[in-house]
């Protein structure tokens, strides 16, 4: 018998059902031979020993049923899904346990971007977390291995999996265990020689035509590498450079084709870019659930590396300090930090959220900003697009063995004066302490070339800001998105409000290359308006411009960046559209290098992990339900306070008499025949979606957006009801003048 232990619990239907020891063991079987037959020359063990009889001790026994989880090989994080599954399937067996192996659906949000399946890719996370709850219950598994993906599935199978944990110990049966091993990180694409000359044309004619901001707009997005989100930033250049007649439809989509079969490397994986894959990716393993040899990789682990993995399992089975809702809670911390220290994904301040829900405790998006506020988190992730330093390189520097991935951001936070429980507990058997005893690798200093992790912040503050306001509860900001300048553009300043129903719409007018000027000509905001911002926002430019009639004005604000545009796009948030990522009308905003420097994006939708620039949403409470967001309109006026956290609805008449005030109950009153249209509209659009994949009966986004009854049911405090191993150390110096953790 192998290493595993036999579960410690009264509760075996393997034992007393004859039905599962009569079908499963088939199923394990058949799991095993065709792993051995996948790995071929790989395969590493005795020869086979799974007879059904064996398979059927095992079960009687209670030996740890364990699924291997993947996810569904049409989206590109899972096509190696197939090879590791036979390493774990594998290891299991030859540790004593019993393996089996299921995979969920995996929605591509790249995929899905701007068509309908947006609307169900934040409802997919929580059919992840129920389809695993309703298999690991109806086979009584005992753990997991878990191929982390994309998008929602990692945070869906965290949530199925810490839940269970809970309703298991709840029950009086053992902990749920469970380790993660995140798919390897897919390199990213570059773009043909030929194809960058013939764009580089497409550049030089723009300019001898005048079109200075397409030339460097697209040359903006020719210096980043290929990945799915690329096409969307060309989209916006290219279209631009059709409605002005420089290239002609035809040739606008052959770049695009030419782009697409050059993006993806055929191994597959997860994109090289910190979107919400590889910011799941860190956060999982700042929640102390992955195992460092299978963190960052550049191709899909092998035997050994994954052997590692399991064979910590063998510490951690029926003790309830691993369970994985303990090991995620008493990590919160560290991964909050983590996720704010590498610029994560603000798609992952809901799943923080939901995870910890899920997980039994009471937690909210409030939680989540006190502890990313009670000590300054600096801006350690020296990550770039354009000079070679995406994840991919990250996860090169550490198969070299020059990093160690989340373990030196982790220590680079503890020197830099961050709080980090080291204490927690981790799928290592041990501790985040018991971890950084061995140092080699581990400052971010042992890269002297483009480093990812740095030693010395980039700047003092990171992450995604909590915000609040006179007309709504809640909204999050990705400061770590937004360039100190950038932020410096939008802080502080006044803003008018262009108003949309919803993303389509805002599509249609965001790509249109005449935006600014039909805002000009149909006089969208008022002159009376323009001043007052004007004199908000720049009073030495008000002192001169003040006379100018309406056309000089507005050109003048738009030239000098004076004018701010709150581009609001309402009725998308989880009950009323599935709360779909606004990451394409951000993009085309980002693409634009006029409407960017003008531009912020303030909606109850969601945001990409890959989002950057002034890009405000998850805003509470949404349109449907009555947000203060369902009654702006074009021309109302808001004051952006980003570093307090505060965006206010500003009161026109005081402002045009040269006072800052800030009103919005009189709006909401006088404007509540417009809410009814608009909620008419809304309910119309929500027929869209799916009924059975509606997100109605669920939290809003300040609260993870969970099924109401799991917010009912999370009843502990995160603070106190959690379990840290029990050990004593005794610091000692070895001979190299290090110290060591002895544990006992």
């Amino acid at each position: 018998m192998g290493i595993y232990p036999n579960i410690s619990n009264n509760v075996n239907p393997y034992r007393d059902n004859v039905q599962g020891k009569a079908n499963e063991p088939i199923t394990v079987a058949g799991l095993l031979d065709r792993s051995k037959q996948t790995l071929g020359s790989e395969y590493d063990g005795p020869p086979p020993d799974w007879t059904l009889e064996e398979i059927y001790n095992r079960l009687e026994e209670n030996a740890p049923r364990i699924a291997i989880i993947g996810g569904s090989s049409d989206h590109p994080a899972h096509i190696m899904d197939f090879k590791t599954s036979s390493h774990a399937a594998i290891r299991i067996w030859q540790n004593g346990g019993v393996p089996f192996y299921f995979s969920t659906p995996v929605m591509c949000d790249g995929t899905a971007q701007s068509n309908q399946g947006m609307s169900y890719s934040l409802q997919s996370r929580n059919a992840v977390a129920q389809m695993v709850v309703n298999q690991m219950e109806a086979h009584s598994y005992h753990g997991a291995f878990v191929i982390q993906g994309c998008d929602k599935q990692p945070l869906g199978v965290v949530s199925a999996l810490v839940h269970l944990d809970r309703i298991r110990q709840y029950r009086g049966e053992a902990p749920f265990f469970a380790t993660f091993a995140p798919a390897h990180v897919l390199q990213g694409g570059t773009i043909p020689t030929t194809l960058f000359s013939e764009l580089e044309e497409v550049a030089k004619s723009a300019e001898s035509q005048g079109a200075i901001d397409i030339a460097d707009d697209l040359r903006d997005a020719m210096a980043y590498i290929l990945q799915c989100s690329s096409n969307t930033a060309f989209q916006g250049v290219l279209e631009r450079a059709t409605d002005r007649g420089i290239i002609t439809k035809m040739a606008h989509k052959d770049y695009e084709k030419r782009l697409a079969v050059a993006t993806c490397d055929g191994s597959g994986g997860v994109c090289a870019f910190n979107g919400t894959g590889n910011s799941s990716r860190h956060l999982v393993a700042g929640m102390g659930l992955v195992h460092p040899e299978l963190e960052l990789l550049t191709q899909s682990p092998n035997q050994s590396q994954v052997n590692k993995a399991l064979d910590s399992l063998a510490t951690m089975i029926n003790d309830p300090v691993y369970g994985a809702a303990n090991i995620m809670a008493t990590n919160i911390r560290n991964a909050i930090r983590i996720h704010s220290a590498s610029g994560g994904s603000t798609n992952l301040m809901m799943h923080i959220v939901a995870g910890m829900l899920y997980g039994g405790y009471k937690f909210s998006l409030w939680d989540l900003d006190e502890i990313h506020h009670s000590h300054p988190i600096p801006d350690l992730f020296n990550y770039s697009l354009t000079e070679g330093r995406d994840i991919f390189s990250l996860a090169m520097q550490c198969c070299d063995s020059d990093s160690r991935g989340m373990e030196s951001l982790f220590y680079e936070l503890m020197e830099n004066g961050v709080p980090m429980d080291v204490d927690s507990p981790t799928v290592t058997g041990g501790t985040w302490r018991s971890r950084l005893v061995k140092t080699e690798s581990l400052p971010a200093d042992n890269i002297k070339e483009n480093p990812v992790i740095l030693s010395k912040p980039r700047r003092p503050y990171s992450g995604v800001d909590v915000l609040t306001g006179n007309f709504f509860e809640s909204a999050v900001v990705k400061i770590s998105g937004m360039p100190t300048p950038q932020l410096e553009q939008f802080d502080k300043k006044v803003a008018l409000v262009l108003y949309f129903e919803n993303e389509d719409l805002a599509n249609r007018s965001l790509l249109d290359a005449n935006l600014i000027t039909k805002l000009k000509e149909n006089r969208s905001f008022s002159h009376e308006n323009l001043l007052a911002l004007l004199r908000a926002n720049s009073e030495k430019d008000y002192e001169e411009w003040n006379k100018d009639d309406y056309d000089t004005l507005f050109d003048k604000m738009v030239a000098e960046a004076v004018l701010k545009i709150a581009v609001i796009i309402s009725g998308q948030g989880p009950e009323a559209f599935g709360m779909p990522e606004m990451f394409t009308s951000m993009q085309h905003i980002n693409a634009n290098r006029k409407l960017k420097r003008l531009a912020t994006l303030i909606s109850d939708g969601r945001y990409s992990g890959v989002t950057y620039g002034a890009a405000i949403g998850h805003m509470t409470p949404e349109a449907k339900n009555g947000g203060g967001i369902l009654y702006l309109q074009t021309g109302d006026l808001l004051y952006l306070s980003l570093r307090e956290g505060k965006i206010e609805f500003v009161d026109e008449k005081a402002l045009q008499a040269g006072k800052l005030e800030f009103e919005f109950e009189k709006t909401r009153k006088n404007r509540s025949e417009l809410a009814l249209e608009r909620l008419k509209e809304i309910n119309k659009r929500q027929r869209l979606v799916a009924a059975s994949n509606r997100m109605v009966g669920h939290t809003d986004a300040a609260n993870g957006v969970v099924p109401e009854a799991v917010a009912e049911e999370a009843l502990f405090n995160y603070k106190t009801d959690i379990q840290f191993p029990f050990t004593e150390e005794i610091i000692t110096t070895n001979d190299k003048g290090i110290q060591v953790f002895n544990r006992y």
